[in-house]
């Protein structure tokens, strides 16, 4: 979209996707049919601080935070209330304390299609014998609930990136001690996991906002690994072969940020909350070729001179001065996560339009490009 002074790259694929849609519209009617009644909601609805006040405007009550802390006591809730279980979906654990205290939880249930599809996907290679790797961060709502579903059918372990599988793959191969595997992934393995049996056979599944690349680069490690020890003869019997579970909208999210790699830009802003993983992978992406802005709405863009961004490595705010270069044209990439309204990436693109007076009119460029 060029105005002149400023040019904005837009991702071809970006903001809500069928899943959070879902989710909103469920959690809208469970008020709606309730008036009467308490509506809780187990955690955050997705990872979106202006959706989840919205939310908490309208009535909903967070029992937890997206890291398992408490709000709202357990003891505290009655058979009558109304609990909508999030699109991350929840653990069994916490579906069976419910369901024993006569709360009914799957008349909002919002939890994705694509979540469940790992669900599926993990039920299956377990069953055929694997033990579970996920890929995923473990104190991530949908990896605490992936992995509670797991490890009811297979030994499980979650992983977080590309170097917690090498450590992996040496303990496979016995470069490294078979001890050392339990104080490298404490926390995050299953009960009685025992990695001199249970990495035998092996199957991988991931949190489905992961980036995809560097799950495929997990599994094509993992399967080497295997291959060293067993050979290429007995490989089949020891790795399935499972193609990425990500969301569609991850896929393509991600796809379309690195069509935006392709571009010449001086900077990337990348939309989105602070907690969202998807959205911060596709800020990983930007960072590989444009200096670039995390930032979860227009308030955010303090002046022309100042912005106010998250440090997602670092999981802190910052401020930059003189963001935006003093040229013309300004070439500007612009996106956001799956779990942001595209609204408020209007609100961005309008923020920063306005410091040029002598852009072109965005009625007009949108009437050009027949919008």
């Amino acid at each position: 979209m060029d105005f002149g002074p400023i040019k904005f790259y837009i991702a071809r694929h970006f903001g809500f996707c069928y899943g959070v849609e879902n989710a909103i519209e469920i959690s809208y009617r469970a008020l709606e049919e309730n008036p009467d009644k308490r509506v809780f909601l187990l955690s955050q609805m997705i990872h979106n601080p202006l959706v989840n006040k919205d939310l908490q405007d309208r009535g909903i009550r967070f029992i937890m935070d997206t890291d398992g802390t408490q709000f709202i006591p357990w003891e505290e809730l009655r058979p009558e209330d109304i609990i909508i279980v999030p699109a991350f979906g929840t653990t069994l654990e916490i579906q069976q304390r419910l369901e024993g205290m006569d709360i009914e939880i799957q008349r909002y249930n919002t939890t994705c299609p694509f979540v469940e599809k790992v669900w599926n996907r993990s039920d299956k290679l377990g069953k055929e014998g694997h033990s579970i790797i996920i890929h995923g961060k473990h104190n991530h709502e949908e990896t605490r609930a992936t992995f509670s579903h797991s490890k009811e059918n297979a030994p499980s372990l979650i992983l977080r990136d590309l170097s917690e599988a090498e450590k992996l793959g040496q303990i496979i191969t016995g470069e490294l001690d078979m001890a050392h595997f339990y104080t490298f992934f404490e926390g995050r393995f299953s009960a009685r996991f025992d990695p001199g049996k249970d990495l035998k056979r092996i199957g991988v599944v991931n949190q489905t906002t992961m980036l995809a690349t560097e799950t495929q680069a997990i599994a094509d490690l993992l399967k080497k690994k295997i291959r060293e020890r067993y050979g290429e003869a007995e490989l089949k019997a020891h790795f399935a072969d499972t193609r990425d579970t990500l969301c569609y909208a991850t896929n393509d999210n991600q796809d379309a940020t690195y069509g935006l790699l392709e571009q010449t830009a001086d900077l990337a802003i990348v939309v989105g909350g602070y907690n969202s993983s998807n959205t911060s992978h596709i800020v990983e992406l930007c960072e590989r070729k444009f200096p670039t802005y995390f930032i979860n709405s227009e308030s955010e863009i303090k002046s022309k001179t100042e912005i106010q961004h998250f440090n997602y490595p670092e999981k802190k705010k910052e401020v930059s001065h003189g963001f935006l270069p003093d040229k013309a044209p300004v070439r500007i990439v612009l996106t956001s996560g799956a779990s942001c309204p595209d609204t408020l990436v209007d609100e961005v693109l309008l923020r920063l339009l306005s410091f040029y007076e002598e852009a072109r009119p965005l009625q007009e460029l949108m009437r050009e490009q027949g919008v």
